[in-house]
């Protein structure tokens, strides 16, 4: 029996439409008869099948650990909630005809009718996928040349992947692989792009699944058609994507193929018919923000994470309306003369600062802005709606600073703490820092420094330590007074470490920047007096003055024994990241010769002693242990702690009074050893400057062994011009290293020569001969030369090429060639 295209109108005709009468016909002998397979009449009860409004989900619901609740499924799947008459005779009958040795024709009008009718619900697909193969002989249809063949198949696919357990059978019968396949081509209807991109969205829901569709060239292709002019399209796309970053792994994937940007822009669309895809390009992106590198790329398209904290949270917030106002960061406006005859410039700002012609800063006039809508969202209790799912939102970054610093200003202690660590990760620039330090942040978190709960307060130091990395930002956090909740916190035994390391971060910026600052400004004073006018010099000492008052006020309250004991002990027990910046806050408190004592009394010789420690070469011997890695980051870190150690001991030795307590030689021998050490090479200078001072105060220098020039020479000097010689990108400096190291090798120290040959001077050496003339190929021949000179550095000389360079300056007959040819009869060529 073979059925005609006419046969196949028919059922198709009778299927979708539910009709009362079904007659299955068939052609014999060129006349139109009732077939076999069926009743001549089939009465079938009509019924208007109601539709489910749009649902999310057909079966299982996949849970995602972050805002989205579940795995997202294409919406546009209806299922029918009346009764519905069995017809599973002639699905399978439909079924039969997708076989691939029908008609094109007739393949295609059956696959539109099963299309139809998958869309009667789970029933429906029950009774197509009862056949064996019939989901391998859709997939065939993905090839087809017809557009609505491609299009009732993918959206034949899309509506059987909606059930949980059909979503096997649809991955291992090839669909992703033909979809990928069909989707690279660039002349498809929207709608073949909408149904194959809608099943790939409820494949995506298996976590196994989204592994296959991540793979190859399909994912630049779905993140593309994010740009699609069809809404739907995009939607689709978006559903994909959404649903592939549950899965953190391929968070990195989905970055390198451009996915933020696209997300963003369409996150940013405020259009109704934008609803869905608006909802699924903000959970793409909450979930990406959970990466904090990926959360950076968030931040500078202009988006910013926010907590959602409950509506309940803002019931506290009380608008300070019948103040007079004042600027975001808490700036007082100028009350006018002649006010408003009705008070509108008692509650409007802008009616002052027109009267004044104030010229407002970008940055100021968008606090203001942010200010003003977050609190009206508050006062009309619409910042929130409850009920919310999700943990975080995404705010254009001048509503979103709004937001955070409205939040600051609740009772709510949870949502303090979470603003506060918001800050801290939207704070990756100048332009952010000072966004929150204008919107009125940086009071607001010093103080809450004071408040009672640890864990607040630790959210807060994190927020500032990343805000003072501004120098603008840094200035205003001092002004608000930190120093004081800083020192209290230093003060207190039960202090958590985490926010004792924060503590620390803030107050050695504050320290070195202010000190760095006054030296500048005496400098400045001292050279220009000569030909500057009286009141430019009047103008000058009273910034120095002012600055001067302030050092004090600051002294007075760093002048606590207590204080300055609790930072000796912290540095002898921190890590050696701490370290650094302990070591740098005490530097500045001796600045001060009264401090000098306090300091010595409180034990800065043991805490001295137990750094070096770790700097020297036996106590770095076992950290190699814990991985090749994580050695050189110790020994980094290691190496930045003693440089700040001997810079701290060095400013202690230009007082008298260290002398008698400091034992000279013992730190000579650990700074020697730390010396030899493999801590990094630019972590060595004031390493051999402390050595050299210390030198000065060693008794008996002869039991040391070597002098303490000669080690400094071999252990700093030398490896140290090596590197400039060798990794410079400047060949004045090049040049200037070689001459440096020709002087002093031809000091006649064997020690020297050998030192050049370990640091690896000889093959960069023999480039720079190459390269450089005159005095500078001169100094670079003698100190070839002198290497020559042990014949165990002959083997690396020929090595670098040196013989055909040498020839080259010999056949030249230059000024040089005569040393050249000397170096050439030492070698073995």
């Amino acid at each position: 029996m073979s059925l005609t295209l006419t046969n196949l109108l028919f059922y198709q005709h009778r299927l979708s439409r539910h009709c009362a009468t079904v007659t299955v016909v068939e052609r014999h002998d060129d006349h139109l008869r009732p077939a076999s397979l069926a009743p001549a009449c089939v009465r079938l009860r009509r019924s208007t099948p109601r539709l489910f409004p749009l649902c999310r989900a057909i079966g299982d619901e996949a849970h995602s650990e972050s805002n989205h609740s579940f795995s997202s499924m294409s919406p546009d799947i209806q299922r029918p909630i009346g009764d519905k008459s069995s017809v599973d005779g002639y699905v399978g009958l439909f079924v039969r005809m997708l076989g691939l040795d029908n008609d094109p024709l007739d393949r295609e009008q059956a696959i539109n009718t099963l299309w139809k009718y998958s869309q009667g619900g789970k029933k429906c697909i029950d009774g197509i996928m009862q056949f064996p193969g019939c989901i391998n002989l859709v997939v065939s249809l993905l090839k087809s040349e017809s557009s609505s063949a491609c299009a009732a198949a993918a959206g034949l696919l899309h509506i059987v992947s909606a059930v949980s357990m059909y979503r096997d059978a649809i991955a291992e019968s090839g669909a992703i692989e033909e979809i990928s396949r069909l989707l690279c081509q660039h002349t498809l209807t929207s709608e073949v792009k909408k149904q194959s991109l809608c099943t790939l969205w409820n494949l995506s829901i298996d976590e196994k699944l989204r592994e296959r569709i991540s793979k190859g060239y399909l994912l630049p292709i779905i993140v593309k058609f994010l740009d699609d002019e069809e809404i739907k399209v995009k939607e689709a796309a978006g559903g994909v994507i959404a649903n592939l970053t549950l899965s953190h792994h391929l968070h990195s994937l989905l970055v390198e193929a451009g996915v933020i940007p696209k997300l963003v822009v369409l996150l940013g669309n405020d259009d109704k018919e934008y609803k869905v895809i608006h909802n699924e390009a903000e959970v793409a992106l909450l979930e990406l923000s959970v990466d904090e590198y990926y959360r950076i790329f968030i931040i500078e398209e202009g988006l910013v994470r926010v907590p959602l904290i409950g509506a309940a949270a803002y019931k506290s917030f009380r608008s300070p309306t019948h103040s007079w106002p004042s600027l975001p960061d808490g700036t007082k406006i100028e009350k006018t003369s002649t006010p408003s005859r009705f008070g509108a410039s008692d509650l409007l700002v802008g009616l002052t600062i027109c009267e004044k012609s104030i010229n407002l800063e970008e940055a100021t006039a968008d606090a203001i802005v942010g200010r003003s809508r977050q609190e009206f969202l508050a006062r009309i209790g619409a910042i929130e709606v409850d009920g919310q799912d999700q943990k975080y939102t995404l705010l254009p970054w001048v509503d979103g600073i709004a937001r955070l610093v409205l939040i600051l200003r609740l009772e709510d202690v949870s949502g303090i703490t979470k603003a506060a660590y918001a800050i801290a990760d939207a704070s990756i620039s100048e332009h952010m820092r000072k966004s929150f330090k204008e919107a009125g942040a940086v009071g607001l978190l010093v103080q809450l420094m004071q408040h009672n709960s640890e864990t607040v307060r630790e959210a807060v130091a994190h927020a500032l330590d990343r805000l003072s990395l501004s120098n603008i930002v840094r200035k205003k956090i001092e002004e608000e007074g930190v120093l004081k909740p800083l020192t209290s916190i230093l003060k207190e035994p039960s202090t958590s470490n985490f926010l004792l390391e924060k503590a620390v971060c803030i107050l050695s910026r504050i320290f070195e920047a202010d000190s760095s600052i006054n030296m500048e400004l005496y400098e400045n004073i001292t050279d220009d007096s000569d030909h500057t006018n009286n009141n430019e010099v009047v103008s000058d000492v009273r910034k120095v003055t002012d600055a001067s008052s302030h050092e004090e006020m600051k002294r007075e309250v760093l002048n606590d024994s207590v204080f300055i004991s609790r930072l000796i002990e912290m540095l002898r027990t921190s890590s050696p990241s701490l370290q650094v910046k302990l070591a740098s806050i005490l530097e500045y408190l001796v600045i001060l010769e009264k401090n000098v004592a306090v300091v010595m009394a409180g034990g800065i010789e043991v805490a001295l002693d137990a750094v070096f420690r770790k700097g020297s070469t036996n106590g770095m011997e076992n950290d190699i242990d814990n991985g090749l890695a994580q050695y050189y980051i110790e020994t980094e870190e290691i190496g930045l702690a003693t440089a700040a150690a001997s810079r701290l001991l060095a400013r202690l030795l230009d007082f008298n009074q260290c002398y008698q307590i400091i034992d000279s030689g013992h730190f000579t021998v650990l700074l020697r050893d730390i010396l030899k050490s493999s801590i990094p090479l630019h972590t060595k200078d004031w390493i051999a400057a402390c050595l050299v001072k210390l030198d000065s105060k060693v008794s008996n220098t002869s039991e040391l062994g070597y002098p303490i020039e000669k080690e400094v020479v071999l252990y700093e000097t030398i490896p140290r011009l090596v590197n400039e010689m060798s990794s410079s990108f400047s060949h004045q400096d090049q040049e200037t290293a070689v001459k440096e190291l020709n002087k002093i090798i031809s000091q006649g120290v064997i020690d020297y020569t050998k030192a050049v040959a370990t640091a690896g001077g000889i093959f960069p050496l023999v480039k720079l001969i190459e390269e450089v003339s005159g005095d500078a190929l001169e100094a670079s021949l003698s100190l070839l030369y002198n290497l020559s000179m042990d014949i165990e550095n002959h083997s690396a000389i020929v090595a670098a090429g040196a013989v055909p360079v040498l020839k080259r300056i010999v056949l030249s007959e230059g000024p040089q060639w005569t040393h050249a040819l000397r170096i050439l009869r030492t070698l073995p060529t």
